[in-house]
């Protein structure tokens, strides 16, 4: 088989900043004690980490007590407003030492949900949870994080704070009701590259936005920053704030307003066989930011922005909590639209590091990218420890991007750190562009391997800048062996 280098077919600019071998590097910064160790020796290693994540998480269990809404004056006509009903069942199940919260077959308008400790909100099958759109029953606003900055903002839909032994379970709809007439429109239209969601005559989150940044880079504590009523910034579906023991499980998640399974601050958290599927604007599946031990499995989504965004805090905010995403166990995942299958960033301040994703699909036209790594020189952050096996990637745009220029740019004074990422046995189909790999020069990637990964059809290579130890073992691209250098 003819061996193919870059230099020869890349459209565009091909540099590595150095090539050499494989590294002797382990996950948890530990060093190997046999820098002889093979290929196949440190990734059985560092997959040993992904064994041990999914034992240290806990997945909670509660009493055998069932506490019925409709016992509790819920009413499934859909007009009916049940925030109170609701509110009454956790209290008393919480009250009692823990159990089920139960909502039947049929349909249950509310506004926000707050869990307790030891309480399951489950939905029973054709059970659909309505949330209400208007704005004033997010109210009184609740302490929160919103695109990786602390505040005072709207109620989730579902939230809680500093719970421990919670989950919300079922095979029922959770359905946020967000169209292009409600929630969506505040997105605005002003940011270049998606979809305008301008409604004449609907605020947008422009104004507010920009102010919440700018007062966590002042400085100002984030009791203080008051982002609810008037700031039009959309509020997270389910958002477990500073949370032990979390677990979702089974329900389907529709129509979010914006992230939809937001996990902040939290130890321990498991996401199984949820259904996202909400096209909306920034209506990322699941965005675990700032949590240590998570595991996110036979998932399916179909959502309008990143399917799966690993995330600890932005800027000076995140540098300031200074607590990365840690553990994290993705596996049997499915993925069609979005703006990334599997992601790290942008709100990576807090950095990230043991990662791992395996025997997940991806494949949609409207999927932009793969296997995606967002952050710049505003961001900082050490993202390390990143192992991807047996992937199976349809269609997509870009199948691979790791890129240092993401929104701002090299803009600010705190370079990104990306080192140690393995991509092992990924078959990709239809790709118009394999890499999208751009470092600093100052500040490059380092330790890239890919070993038995197979592109067959591709309109180009891509980019390559300023990456050490970018190491490609049996790598074909269109049928030819890719070499680098």
């Amino acid at each position: 088989m003819r061996e193919l280098r870059p230099a020869k077919i890349s459209r565009r600019a091909f540099l590595v900043a150095t090539a050499g071998s494989a590294i002797g590097c382990a996950v948890l910064d530990q060093q190997s004690n046999a820098p002889q160790a093979t290929d196949d020796a440190l990734h059985h290693q560092a997959w040993e980490m992904a064994s041990t994540i999914r034992q240290q998480t806990i997945v909670p269990t509660f009493p055998d007590r069932q506490f019925h809404v409709r016992d509790y004056g819920a009413v499934d006509d859909g007009t009916t407003d049940n925030t109170t009903a609701f509110a009454n069942a956790i209290a008393a199940c919480h009250n009692a030492g823990g159990g089920r919260v139960v909502v039947p077959a049929g349909r249950f308008l509310t506004g926000p949900i707050h869990l307790k400790s030891n309480v399951n909100l489950h939905l029973e099958s054709g059970s659909r949870v309505l949330f209400s759109t208007d704005p004033k029953d997010y109210l009184p606003a609740v302490f929160t994080r919103w695109e990786g900055v602390e505040l005072m903002g709207y109620s989730p839909l579902i939230y809680a704070y500093e719970q421990k032994n919670i989950a919300v379970t079922g095979s029922g709809t959770l359905d946020g009701q967000a169209n292009r007439t409600t929630w969506w429109p505040w997105k605005g239209g002003s940011w270049v590259g998606g979809t305008n969601w301008s409604v004449p005559g609907f605020p947008n989150q422009d104004e507010g936005r920009a102010k919440l940044f700018a007062d966590a880079e002042q400085g100002v504590p984030p009791e203080q920053r008051l982002y609810a009523e008037g700031a039009n910034l959309r509020p997270p579906f389910f958002q477990p704030y500073r949370c032990e023991n979390v677990l979702i499980e089974g329900v389907t998640i529709t129509g979010a307003p914006f992230w939809l399974i937001n996990p902040v601050l939290c130890q321990s958290v498991t996401v199984k066989g949820v259904t996202c599927s909400s096209l909306g604007p920034n209506s990322d599946g699941c965005d675990p930011e700032s949590c240590k031990n998570v595991v996110i499995e036979d998932c399916h989504f179909d959502t309008g922005d990143d399917c799966i965004a690993i995330k600890s805090g932005r800027n000076t905010d995140g540098r300031r909590l200074n607590t990365p995403a840690e553990n994290i166990l993705i596996t049997g995942c499915k993925m069609r639209s979005g703006h990334g299958g599997v992601v790290i960033g942008s709100e990576i301040s807090g950095g990230a590091r043991n990662v791992f994703v395996e025997n997940c699909q991806m494949s949609s036209p409207d999927l932009e990218r793969g296997i995606r790594i967002k952050t710049n020189s505003m961001r900082g952050g050490v993202i390390e420890n990143f192992y991807i096996r047996n992937i199976e990637i349809g269609e997509v745009k870009n199948a691979l991007v790791i890129d240092f220029h993401y929104e701002e740019g090299d803009a600010g004074d705190f370079d990104p750190t990306v080192r140690n990422i393995e991509i092992r046995n990924l078959v990709c189909q239809k790709a118009e562009r394999v890499f999208q790999v751009r470092g600093f020069e100052r500040a490059p990637i380092r330790d890239l391997r890919m070993i038995n990964n197979t592109f067959v059809s591709v309109d180009e290579i891509g980019d390559i800048e300023h990456v050490e130890n970018f190491v490609a073992k049996n790598v074909t691209i269109e049928g030819k062996v890719f070499k680098v250098g």
